[in-house]
């Protein structure tokens, strides 16, 4: 099982600094999916920061969520550790 997140943070431009519950921090470009299905609702900035952790991932208070595993794998570390 890949880690699931401890921590989110809403940041400009569309990212999200991840936290996971290996101690990892990560960063994760949102933009990709800002034009497609119901994900185009998090160009509207008050529900982009209303991003909270939730069960291992995060959700928006619009009730979108991205699933753990692509949280993971598709970002990027904040450093070569």
């Amino acid at each position: 099982m890949l880690p699931r997140i401890k921590d989110v943070k809403a940041l400009k431009d569309y990212e999200l600094l991840l936290t996971f519950d290996n101690g990892e921090v990560k960063s994760f470009d949102v933009s990709p999916y800002l034009e497609k299905g119901n994900f185009r609702e998090l160009k509207e900035p008050n529900v982009f920061y209303s991003v909270k952790p939730c069960l291992g991932s995060i959700q928006w208070s619009n009730g979108l969520d991205l699933c753990p595993d692509t949280l993971y794998m598709d970002s990027a570390p904040l450093n070569n550790e």
